[in-house]
């Protein structure tokens, strides 16, 4: 799973505005194209949280196209998207999944939460159970 997502940044009278392809909703802006590229990221993560809370699916990026920039999310929101999309997949409620964990009720919570600041060696130990690796990527 990779939670890059390509984007589109359009000057308009010297403001920047962003938007996502895969993600119409997630929609931003900056007064810089520097500025529009960090709240881009904010956006996206935001975008992602929003599917969690909702339990909605997360989409999956597409390819990005001539002219698309990629912007990956916090690297904490893509962890917890992983487990949120790996739980779903598998059909696993909030209960199952910290039954599978090994862990409390409140803590299999807390690391769906994207909104609680879990240790990102927790939700590493998490996704080992649930069959996956995370692999951190540094551009």
């Amino acid at each position: 799973m990779r939670f890059i997502y390509p984007a589109t940044i359009e000057e308009e009278d010297g403001f920047f505005t962003v938007s996502f392809r895969d993600i119409p909703h997630a929609l931003t802006d900056g007064a810089t194209y520097d500025e529009a590229l960090n709240e881009a990221t904010d956006c996206l993560g935001e975008a992602l949280a929003s599917c969690i809370i909702d339990n909605e699916a997360i989409p999956t990026p597409s390819r990005a196209q001539k002219g698309e920039v990629l912007i990956a999310p916090p690297a904490l929101i893509a962890a917890k998207s992983a487990l949120y999309a790996s739980a779903r997949k598998e059909g696993l409620t909030k209960t199952a999944l910290a039954k599978r964990l090994h862990v409390s009720e409140a803590v299999g919570r807390r690391l769906l939460n994207p909104r609680h600041p879990t240790k990102i060696v927790n939700l590493d130990k998490a996704l080992h159970v649930m069959g996956k690796q995370m692999i951190i990527s540094i551009a």
